[in-house]
């Protein structure tokens, strides 16, 4: 008489699902979410129109930031029909020395963590960007970069699904989404 050694009747189930979902993970064919031959491949400084305003900013376009930020110089609060709204000054690309107005609705305010510990609230706004030639919308952050190099930042929420972002190059195409203001 021999004796075989037999395993729970659950543990049995649990191993042979494991060995399936396995095999399964090993021949199913690996995707990406988008395929990259269809997406832009820009630079890490690139121009970039705001799009209804004819405004052009050299931003920085980078994967290592969640978000966009807007220089926004003179912020100011006021309520619109019932909506929060903000209206704040870009640089002039044109002329340093000047300013141009603009004003949106605040989406909301976001609380960021500074590396010194501090805590900042910057208002955000829904913001269309043409860059190459991709419009692209999403929230955007407003603060004073006017110390920094770049009016803009453009960050992985706008970035992603549209543009890849090749570290060696800069201004690798102009602003060209066309007139249409849609």
């Amino acid at each position: 008489m021999s004796i075989r050694p037999t395993l729970p009747s659950s543990l049995t189930k649990t191993a042979f699902g494991g060995m399936l979902l396995g095999l399964a993970l090993a021949l199913a064919p690996v995707h990406a979410k988008e395929d990259p031959s269809s997406l832009a491949i820009l630079g890490t400084v690139e121009d970039v129109e705001i799009v209804g305003e004819g405004i052009v900013l050299e931003a920085r376009l980078d994967t290592g930031a969640t978000s966009s930020s807007l220089n926004a110089l003179n912020k100011e609060k006021f309520e619109r029909d019932g909506e929060d709204w903000i209206r704040f000054d870009v640089i002039d690309p044109d002329d340093d020395d000047a300013y141009i107005t603009l004003e949106r609705p605040v989406e909301r305010i976001v609380r960021i963590r500074r590396h010194s510990g501090e805590s900042q609230e910057r208002p955000v706004i829904a913001m269309e960007f043409c860059i190459g030639d991709q419009r692209i919308k999403g929230d955007t952050t407003l603060i004073d970069r006017t110390n920094l190099t770049y009016q803009a930042l453009i960050g992985r929420t706008h970035l992603a699904g549209h543009i890849l972002v090749d570290s060696g190059a800069e201004h690798t195409y102009a602003p060209d989404c066309g007139d249409d203001d849609s």
